[in-house]
């Protein structure tokens, strides 16, 4: 079932977000690489993008919760035009390190209150779909700003590539300013929580099961957008071939996304949860091995498969789990801790990257993500 006009605004407007967000990242990593940035410039650099989320997610939610959507949507839009525009305007190393942070920070407001509306207004058995129409919109916009910076960058110029992106971070304000959001009602908290309650949410093993699986995927997506850009460099791609690498890993996901309602009715969550561990951990056991562009982009597609098919259901899972009337607060927690692990990741493995070497950091990737399959496998076979 198609979603309502209300909800494909609401994707739309996480889309132009989102595409923002992901061209600015390759743009930004293989900027820095043009001023001859080191591997760890570059990754605190992308952990910059992270950072304020990581610190106030949970905050954020708290806040959808009691004010709803509109407000904190429409502050995070503003930030990420003003971070995609100031180095189109200004340009050079230093101003990137702002620019990231506005950026990442608008995003995560965006991120939040798009999550749990979709839970909210959804019913239990059409919640995994919403969510799938939700991920298909990343998906789309995961794709096309990357291929995007990739070719704008071969063929203009960098600031050309940022304000480029600040027009689509426009585009996301402008249809939360004057679109059909307000019509969609959600059920507001007013009472005050008690003083850490967002702990409390770790207290429940279920919700420990869902946020360690959750971080695990979502951290093999966020390092392979780290890695490729300064992998492509190394072996000599042009910027539009390492768009399109990502692009391949992208136009996967949005693939699996729209079999998700097939997948669903066949695969309990934590079935599909378990076996996109499994698909991960290979690929990143073969990224290393491949030196061609064609082999790097089969494998990114691969990947693109197994974290593509992971965010429907574990949001799905999140949303189903979560307490009574913290719903937000939930995906903000699910934010924060995602974001810690792409704040630490990339220092530790851009670090790692300059002393022992790509394939490492590759290989120490999948190590983690396989940590986590036993877990994933035990819970599926309960189901």
């Amino acid at each position: 079932m198609l979603p309502s006009v209300p909800l494909l605004q609401l994707i739309l407007v996480s889309l132009t977000a989102h595409a923002a967000l992901a061209g600015t990242r390759v743009t930004t990593s293989l900027y820095a690489l043009s001023m001859h940035a080191s591997e760890f410039t570059v990754g605190t650099l992308i952990a910059l993008f992270s950072l304020f989320p990581m610190l106030f997610a949970v905050p954020a939610g708290r806040l959808i919760d009691r004010v709803g959507i509109i407000r904190p949507m429409l502050a995070g839009c503003a930030s990420i035009l003003i971070g995609c525009a100031l180095p189109g305007i200004i340009g050079g190393l230093p101003i990137l390190y702002l620019a990231t942070v506005l950026i990442g920070t608008g995003f995560m407001a965006v991120q939040v209150a798009s999550q749990h509306t979709v839970g909210e207004i959804s019913s239990a058995e059409n919640r995994i779909s919403n969510f799938g129409w939700l991920a298909l919109g990343f998906s789309i916009s995961g794709f096309c700003g990357p291929v995007l910076a990739g070719l704008i960058i071969d063929h203009a110029r960098y600031s050309a590539a940022y304000m480029v992106f600040s027009v689509l971070a426009l585009a996301a304000l402008t249809l939360t300013a004057r679109g059909r959001l307000r019509h969609i009602r959600l059920r507001l908290h007013t009472e005050e929580l008690p003083p850490g309650g967002a702990l409390d949410l770790l207290r429940k093993v279920e919700m420990r099961h869902i946020y360690f699986v959750g971080t695990l995927l979502s951290s093999a997506w966020d390092l392979f957008t780290f890695v490729v850009p300064i992998q492509g460099t190394r072996s000599g791609f042009s910027a539009s071939t390492i768009g399109l690498i990502l692009g391949c890993f992208s136009a996967a996901t949005f693939m699996v996304r729209l079999a998700m309602p097939w997948i669903s009715r066949r695969l309990s969550e934590w079935q599909v949860l378990a076996s996109a561990l499994m698909l991960a951990t290979v690929c990143y056991a073969l990224f290393p091995l491949m030196r061609q562009p064609l082999p790097v982009m089969a494998v990114a597609a691969l990947l693109g498969l197994a974290v593509g098919s992971s965010q429907p259901n574990m949001l799905a899972l999140l949303h189903h789990c979560a307490p009574a009337g913290r719903a937000a607060e939930a995906v903000g927690m699910r934010v924060t801790i995602g974001n810690a692990c792409q704040v630490v990741l990339p220092l530790m493995f851009g670090g790692a990257g300059v002393a022992l070497g790509l394939p490492a950091v590759f290989w120490s990737m999948g190590a983690m993500i396989g940590a986590g399959i036993p877990l994933a496998w035990r819970k599926s076979a309960s189901r």
